[in-house]
């Protein structure tokens, strides 16, 4: 019988001023055949205050329509208090970050993550200047 692994691995992922939405499924699944993991669950987290991960279909007019939808859920140039307390322009990016979410878990099923055919996970920049990124990526699975 096979045994169970934990692996984790850490990317990184250089992003542009937000929102900017980054396919890093290509990344992501080549974490999976690294390691072997045949059947098992991929959770990624990343690090930081003004970012998130979703799942969506990366082609540019769902791209296009996310942006446009986060810009709407905390629109820049709005009153926020982290501005009043910091002056740095980016109360907006916590918030969207925020209702966004920072992580995603997908099963692993054939050594392959379990999406659907035109479902990649994307990591969003809602910083108002570029960063790079740190990915935690943790496997659990045989």
């Amino acid at each position: 019988m096979p045994e169970l692994g934990i692996y984790s691995e850490t990317l990184l992922v250089s992003t542009e001023t937000g929102p900017d939405i980054v396919n890093i499924s290509p990344l992501i699944e080549a974490v999976v055949r690294e390691r072997g993991i045949n059947s098992g669950v991929m959770n990624a987290f990343v690090a930081g205050s003004t970012a998130s991960l979703s799942t969506i279909e990366f082609e540019p007019g769902v791209v296009q329509d996310l942006a446009r939808a986060i810009a709407s859920l905390a629109p820049p140039g709005e009153i926020y208090e982290h501005e009043r307390a910091w002056h740095d322009g980016n109360g907006h990016s916590h918030v969207q970050a925020a209702l966004m979410g920072p992580s995603v878990s997908i099963p692993i099923r054939d050594g392959k993550l379990a999406t659907g055919v035109w479902q990649q996970v994307v990591l969003i920049n809602h910083d108002i200047k570029p960063r790079e990124r740190r990915v935690e990526i943790t496997l659990i699975g045989i």
